[in-house]
């Protein structure tokens, strides 16, 4: 079996999706039957490619399954973890512009009182 494109996978539906896979998965299983059985070394390789293809579908489907949960939980206020951006540890730990711009009360009456000072320059 040739190597399937993913391009072609997301095009298919869920249900499609599931028989392919069980269709990919019996293949697997009738290769691996030969392979016991003493059949040619080029059986290995329609092995690994048929894992790969299984692999793809799989792919295919997860993707699937998350772009509709995705969409399901857009505009709301909490989103479950393995939905959320991945970024960095310390790039979630920082601090929203909001929190940053945020001032103490002590800051803006000093700010307020005590203003920047401006010096006239030479020319």
């Amino acid at each position: 079996m040739a190597k399937v494109k993913i391009a072609e996978l997301r095009e298919k539906s869920q249900a499609e999706l599931t028989q392919t896979l069980d269709q990919y998965k019996r293949e697997l299983l009738d290769l691996k039957v030969q392979q016991v059985a003493g059949a040619a070394a080029a059986k290995s390789s329609k092995i690994r490619d048929m894992r790969k293809n299984i692999a793809r579908v799989l792919t295919a489907i997860t993707q699937q399954t998350r772009d509709a949960a995705r969409a399901e939980y857009a505009g709301k206020k909490h989103i479950p973890k393995e939905l959320r951006v991945k970024k960095t540890r310390a790039l979630r730990r920082a601090l929203t512009k909001e929190e940053l711009s945020r001032k103490t009360l002590r800051q803006r009456k000093k700010e307020a009182h005590f203003s920047r000072r401006q010096y006239a320059i030479k020319a």
